[in-house]
């Protein structure tokens, strides 16, 4: 799979709302995503980023609590390679 051209724009930039700490995800098979404390608004992309390994729970959680969301390396390589050459780190 090469992430640059399969993931849209909505994922990548759901990528960058958990890379910077805006979002919370839901601990069950199906993980919910929220963003600045509100239901993702496709919650497709949520279960797709999450079943890809490229976000996760930031600690472990009783099923269905809200914990912080974090990148897995996996996600954080996906939005180094979207960045292109050249790009500010």
């Amino acid at each position: 799979m090469d992430l640059r051209t399969d993931l849209n724009h909505r994922e990548r930039a759901t990528l960058r709302a958990v890379a910077e700490g805006h979002a919370e995800i839901s601990c069950s098979r199906e993980p919910d995503l929220f963003v600045d404390g509100l239901a993702c608004c496709d919650q497709h992309t949520a279960h797709r980023l999450a079943h890809l390994g490229l976000v996760a729970p930031a600690r472990d959680g009783r099923w269905g609590e809200r914990v912080p969301a974090l990148l897995t390396d996996a996600g954080a390589a996906a939005l180094d390679d979207l960045a292109g050459p050249g790009a500010a780190a």
